[in-house]
């Protein structure tokens, strides 16, 4: 199966907050559930700390922080999202998965520029790749991994 057809893209969806959320499915290596992590001293206010996944120490990172979200209590729905760019793991906490999704091209539009304008508070537009329009007329935010990761790196 190809998962880079020119005319689609195929998405693991998750929820941050009251948002929905998409990442190329080829961007993640695994999703699991939350488990405990280990405080690493001086590292950013969003970064959770690292824990031992198979073997691998791997960072993990909190998207809720990250984006200047609400905290929220962790349930049994909270799952970290396993991605390797530049082939280092890192993990990211989200409210939810809910779905693999594949979105035809026409439905992503480029983030409109008044969200890229205003520099408002809460995710920085520079991290969305696009705004995917989904059948039910609810939005979906496509994230930049590189550049969400590349910030929580420095």
């Amino acid at each position: 199966m190809d998962e880079t057809s020119s005319d689609e893209a195929i998405l693991v969806v998750f929820t941050l907050a009251d948002g929905l959320y998409g990442v190329q499915v080829s961007q993640v290596r695994e999703i699991t559930s939350m488990r405990d992590t280990t405080p690493v001293p001086n590292a950013p206010y969003y970064v959770n700390g690292v824990t031992n996944l198979r073997g691998q120490v791997t960072t993990v990172t909190d998207l809720r922080r990250r984006f200047g979200l609400s905290e929220k209590e962790r349930d049994d729905n909270t799952r970290i999202i396993i991605v390797e760019p530049g082939g280092v793991p890192i993990g990211m906490v989200v409210d939810s998965v809910s779905e693999v999704l594949r979105m035809p091209s026409k439905d992503i539009e480029p983030v409109p520029e008044l969200v890229v304008e205003s520099g408002g508070s809460g995710i920085d537009a520079e991290y969305i790749k696009g705004v995917g329009k989904l059948g039910d007329g609810e939005l979906l935010i496509l994230l930049d991994l590189e550049k969400v990761l590349a910030a929580a790196a420095s």
